[in-house]
């Protein structure tokens, strides 16, 4: 069982959310991935979301988690909270949360449009830890194209 998490800016366009539904599904189907940690924060993180629950009803065996940053005032389907989340001062709860979906993730899918930000930080990252990464850029969405990175 290999796991997947996310990385992408949060004005990321809607014509992305057909090729992240296909990468997903090929991780899936030909990497064996079948955990997802998703963040909550975004179109892109929303994308990811429908696009995994999607796919759940046709393959049960995916599991979504949306990996919450702040104890929720109310319940959020299908969320966690990561065990010592608690104990990490709000002002650095986000990135807290966004390394240990790194830490927890085989796979990275990103959406980067510049080599600054969090989804570039987190890419670099992902790199670093020799995680198998899927980007997609402007350019590259423009092209109907992906670069996968390890």
């Amino acid at each position: 069982m290999f796991a997947c998490t996310f990385f992408g800016h949060g004005d990321s366009p809607d014509s992305l959310f057909p090729i992240l539904k296909e990468k997903i599904l090929n991780l899936l189907i030909h990497h064996q991935v079948t955990v997802f940690y998703v963040r909550t924060h975004g179109n892109f993180d929303t994308m990811a979301y429908r696009a995994t629950k999607e796919l759940q009803v046709e393959y049960p065996v995916i599991r979504v988690y949306r990996v919450l940053a702040y104890m929720p005032n109310e319940e959020i389907a299908d969320s966690i909270l990561p065990e010592g989340i608690e104990l990490v001062y709000p002002k650095y709860a986000i990135s807290w949360r966004n390394k240990w979906m790194l830490d927890h993730a085989d796979y990275v899918i990103a959406y980067t449009t510049h080599n600054y930000g969090g989804a570039a930080k987190y890419v670099k990252q992902a790199n670093r830890k020799c995680k198998t990464v899927i980007i997609f850029s402007a350019f590259i969405l423009k092209n109907n194209n992906f670069a996968l990175s390890r």
